[in-house]
């Protein structure tokens, strides 16, 4: 408590650039023109009403400072300016009711009170005391409002967190249920293709457990991860199923959400009819404009896919939360195409996302 009534710095500067000013002004009252033909004034008066006006600063800082700890919030200011005017603008016109009487009580240096002296002071000490008052309120009430502001950010940079996180947690179980299904099929139709499917399997889930830990991913990862999941849907489907991929190296560095082309990938299979007569035919390819293209030719399965919706909608709330726009979803009744905006990687964006790149071996 004791530490909350110093004085802080923009006081204490306050105070030193300030009492010259006032002690020279009193003292003008006090004697007039003397205080420029008289030695004794500078000697001892000056000295003299620094010592109060020290402890007068130290009373009223220690009181508005108690005022702002026992009223600390913007929502308290009415209350706590309330208190400042009726507590601490006085502060300073007692201590110059008390110099004055002081002098004249013991004649300072031939000194007794002159018709107006009271007056003058008065005003001084008023005007002196609201103007330092409203600035270390304002002062107070903006320093307030800058962890206010970071307060929010900061809740609000943790509730995008979270639910960043959680979006990512929806895949991994989605994505190992889906998998098991494959493998049991596997199992009853062709027990080695099932041991095939098994290895390749356990290398694609330990990526997926690894990257899925980040927020974003390059393009060449998840190029190269998708080659891989690939591999294990050829290996159920064989020449049904067609994985075309054409990526501009420029873009290798750029990022997107991890496991995004995985999610659309498995969108595709889960509810489009697969055979060899009618070959389902993936795209991935990068355009212009910083843009990488998912398309598939429409084959739509008479009986829809259960869905719980996590991979279009998980998708693009992602996109939503990192605030970036041009992802789009478009169908011309031939074809299924999904746009993804590639993000610059920069030195801010993986600070931010804690990007933490696992190269797939």
């Amino acid at each position: 408590m004791m530490q909350e009534l110093k004085p802080n710095r923009l006081q204490t500067y306050s105070f030193i650039a300030s009492m010259p000013v006032i002690d020279f002004v009193l003292n003008f009252i006090l004697y007039d023109n003397e205080i420029f033909h008289k030695s004794t004034i500078w000697l001892y008066s000056f000295p003299l009403i620094y010592f109060i006006g020290i402890g007068s600063w130290r009373a009223q800082v220690a009181l508005q400072n108690w005022i702002q700890h026992r009223y600390p919030t913007l929502k308290q200011t009415r209350n706590r300016v309330e208190r400042l005017l009726l507590l601490v603008i006085p502060t300073m016109s007692v201590s110059i009711l008390f110099i004055f009487f002081l002098y004249d009580r013991f004649h300072i240096i031939d000194y007794s009170i002159k018709p107006n002296d009271l007056e003058y002071g008065l005003m001084v000490g008023f005007s002196v005391n609201l103007v330092f008052v409203t600035l270390f309120e304002v002062d107070y009430v903006v320093e307030r409002m800058k962890e206010s502001i970071l307060e929010k950010e900061s809740l609000k940079q943790e509730a995008m967190q979270h639910e960043f996180d959680s979006l990512k947690n929806q895949v991994n179980p989605h994505f190992l249920f889906n998998c098991f299904n494959t493998l049991s099929s596997l199992i009853s139709e062709d027990k080695q293709r099932a041991e095939v499917f098994l290895n390749e399997l356990s290398k694609v889930y330990r990526y997926l457990l690894r990257n899925n830990e980040d927020g974003l991913s390059t393009v060449e990862n998840e190029i190269r991860f998708i080659r891989s999941y690939y591999g294990l849907l050829k290996t159920r489907h064989g020449e049904a199923l067609q994985l075309t991929i054409e990526i501009d190296k420029r873009y290798h560095s750029y990022l997107l959400p991890s496991l995004t082309l995985q999610l659309l990938v498995e969108n595709v299979v889960k509810h489009n009819v697969i055979s060899k007569t009618y070959p389902l035919v993936i795209e991935i390819f990068t355009t212009a404009g910083n843009k990488l293209v998912v398309n598939n030719n429409l084959q739509r399965r008479t009986v829809k896919a259960p869905s719980n919706r996590v991979g279009l909608d998980n998708i693009k709330a992602k996109y939503e939360l990192l605030n970036q726009k041009g992802f789009q979803v478009m169908e011309d009744g031939k074809n299924f195409t999904v746009v993804l905006p590639l993000i610059w990687n920069n030195a801010n964006e993986a600070e931010r996302w804690l990007l933490k790149e696992t190269k797939y071996n």
